[in-house]
């Protein structure tokens, strides 16, 4: 009996092989760019929590001066009152008023002092991390854009290996074909694996001396006794 030819079997496996791997990259691809867009949302988020800070001192700000200005309009009238009382006591109420409105005054002032000041750093730590992070978000688009690029390119070559492994089919003979499509839909590439030193490349547990009998012989396809893969004999 003829020898069985392996050649187009291993050259088959070969091209679905290449196949194969395009196959992984390209479905690679979709998570990478889910991934980068996850940094581009948190890029903006930590731009939008910088900007809040120095939103919230401003709407402070805003708070503090309507609080002045209701203060300074309370003194207002009570000096105006001033001028239409008769009793001392009720005088030395008024000016009581004013005093300790005037102290209220002068703590909102304070206050917003304290708080313009926080916002001058508060800008100055926005402006700071925008510059960051947009060069980041920057930097995670033109991944995001080489990313599409390189899937298009993937698409073209798996379709061009796609079309080598049909053409490479053709050349391997039926019986051995089945073979290899049954076991090339289990997990654990290379289908074809040689036999050296009594154990499997595949494997890599020993055969039975029977399997390596029958991989010496190659007149029959011969499988791992163990892992089920086609195996062939190398001197």
């Amino acid at each position: 009996m003829a020898a069985i030819d392996m050649s187009k079997l291993l050259a088959l496996e070969e091209c679905d092989s290449k196949r194969l791997a395009l196959e992984q990259q390209l479905h690679a691809v979709p998570r990478d760019i889910t991934a980068v867009e996850a940094r581009i949302a948190a890029e903006k988020q930590a731009i939008e929590s910088a900007k809040a800070e120095w939103q919230g001192l401003e709407a402070k700000k805003k708070t503090l001066e309507t609080e002045i200005k209701s203060a300074e309009e309370k003194a207002a009238k009570y000096r105006t009152q001033q001028l239409e009382v008769r009793k001392n006591d009720e005088y030395r109420a008024l000016t009581h008023e004013i005093e300790t409105t005037e102290a209220t005054i002068g703590g909102f002032e304070e206050d917003e002092l304290k708080v313009m000041y926080s916002i001058d750093e508060a800008k100055k730590r926005f402006a700071a991390a925008e510059a960051v992070l947009k060069a980041n978000i920057s930097g995670h688009e033109a991944r995001i854009k080489a990313l599409r690029e390189r899937e298009t390119q993937l698409k073209g070559e798996h379709q061009a290996a796609a079309t080598v492994v049909e053409t490479a089919r053709q050349a391997v003979p039926e019986d051995l074909l089945r073979v290899y499509d049954r076991l090339a839909r289990k997990p654990g590439h290379p289908v074809c694996v040689p036999v050296h030193g009594g154990r499997c490349g595949g494997c890599h547990m020993k055969v039975s001396s029977n399997i390596e009998f029958e991989a010496r012989k190659a007149e029959n396809i011969t499988t791992c006794d163990q892992c089920g893969r086609v195996v062939y004999w190398t001197s």
